[in-house]
C-alpha cells in the first residue's frame, strides 16, 4: 500500500509541473457518503464546486457499503477499499499533491479510518465532518453491550467501541471542521446527542464547528456552499 501511495505522490507532482496557463491548481476533493447512502447524494455540492471551477476530474465520489442493509455496514474490510482508490487516485491528480476530503454521517468515521491505517494524513489539507458520529451512537448501545450488528459492534458506532478508541484523538487533516445539528435524527436518535458531553459530531481538535438546525439529510443537502467554503 505504501508503494501505491508513493506512485500517487510522484503522479501528483507530474501534474503540478505542467505550465500554470493548462491547469487551475487547486487540491482534489473527495466525497464519502454515508450509510447505505451513494455518490449522488452530493449532487447540491457537486453543484457548487463547480460552481466554484472545479471539474469532474478534480471531484472523486466513491460508492462503498451495502445499499440495502444499513446494519451489515462496518469500517473494516470491503467498506474501506472503495474510499481508499478514491483517495490515492484524487492524491494522483492533484496539483497540489494534497486532496480535501468532505464527508457525510458514517463517511466521516471510515474516511477517518483510511486516512490513519494508511498514513495519508500527510496528504489531506481539509477533512470536513457532516453529521458524523466520531464519538459513537447511543442507539447503538455502549460497547460491549452494544446492538448486535455490524454496524454497532467492534469495528462500529456503539459508544465506546474498540475501533471508535482506536480513532479517537487521530488527526485527519492540516484543518479539521464538523457541521452539526442537535436536530439530527441519526446522530441524536436516542434524544441526546452528546457523548460525555460533547456533541458526537464534533471532531477532538477541529479547528471549528458549525451548528445548523437543520435533520440528518438537510445537513448534507442545504450547507453545500458552507462545505466548499470550509476548503477553500
Amino acid at each position: 500500500m505504501k508503494t501505491l501511495i508513493r506512485a500517487a505522490c510522484v503522479a501528483a507532482l507530474a501534474v503540478c509541473s505542467l505550465p500554470a496557463t493548462a491547469q487551475t491548481c487547486r487540491d482534489a476533493v473527495v466525497l464519502v457518503h454515508g450509510n447505505t447512502g451513494a455518490p449522488a447524494d452530493w449532487a447540491n455540492t457537486v453543484a457548487e464546486l463547480k460552481r466554484r471551477g472545479y471539474t469532474d476530474a478534480q471531484i472523486h465520489r466513491p460508492s462503498w457499503g451495502s445499499k440495502t442493509c444499513a446494519a451489515c455496514n462496518d469500517h473494516s474490510g470491503s467498506e474501506e477499499t472503495p474510499v481508499l482508490n478514491a483517495m490515492v487516485n484524487a492524491i494522483a491528480g492533484s496539483c497540489t499533491g494534497k486532496v480535501d476530503v468532505i464527508t457525510h454521517s458514517m463517511g466521516g468515521t471510515l474516511a477517518g479510518r483510511v486516512i490513519q491505517q494508511n498514513g495519508l494524513r500527510p496528504y489531506v489539507q481539509s477533512f470536513v465532518g457532516i453529521a458524523g458520529a466520531f464519538r459513537g451512537l447511543w442507539t447503538c448501545g455502549s460497547y460491549p453491550w452494544n446492538v448486535a450488528t455490524s454496524t454497532c459492534g467492534y469495528w462500529g458506532l456503539s459508544v465506546g467501541s474498540p475501533f471508535l478508541n482506536g480513532l479517537n484523538g487521530a488527526r485527519f487533516g492540516d484543518r479539521v471542521h464538523s457541521i452539526k445539528s442537535y436536530y439530527d435524527q441519526i446522530v441524536c436518535g436516542s434524544g441526546v446527542c452528546t457523548v460525555g458531553g460533547v456533541h458526537s459530531s464534533a471532531i477532538w481538535g477541529e479547528n471549528s464547528s458549525t451548528t445548523y438546525t437543520y435533520g440528518h439529510f438537510g445537513l448534507l443537502d442545504y450547507t453545500a456552499a458552507k462545505q466548499v467554503d470550509l476548503i477553500q
